[in-house]
């Protein structure tokens, strides 16, 4: 099967040797993904708002390998704040409502940098 590698610019990506997203045959798993704090639309103690700019650029993600969030069977989400549950869950349920994927919520110490509250992970199949 096609091994096809999904790139989005991160500088990240070159220093790690890692991709956004691998796609072979109908399995595309997308590399954690924390939110672009900007300080203005997304800010560092906001999970809501991280997560749901999460949920945006994975999205964009997918459309470029021509699929959806309604192909997504399971996220996993980490956050340094088990305590931001409830804002977390409302913009997870924003995209996800009727898809309704597997899911797990875990509190981590520590994400790459201290102003990300939330990291997420994507296994999507396409039918």
């Amino acid at each position: 099967m096609k091994r096809e590698n999904i790139l989005t610019g991160s500088p990240w990506e070159d220093k790690m040797g890692y991709c956004r997203a691998v796609r072979i045959g109908n399995i595309i798993e997308v590399s954690g993904t924390v939110a672009i704090v900007d300080g203005e639309k997304v800010k560092a103690d906001d999970a809501y708002a991280q997560t749901y700019n999460i949920l945006e650029r994975v999205e964009k993600v997918l459309k470029d390998l021509n699929v959806g969030m309604k192909d997504v069977i399971r996220t996993r989400i980490f956050t340094t704040d088990i305590s931001t549950f409830e804002e977390v869950a409302r913009a997870h349920a924003s995209f996800f409502k009727d898809v309704k994927p597997t899911t797990g919520f875990y509190e981590i110490s520590k994400l790459v940098a201290p102003e990300y509250l939330v990291e997420i992970e994507f296994t999507a199949v396409v039918q």
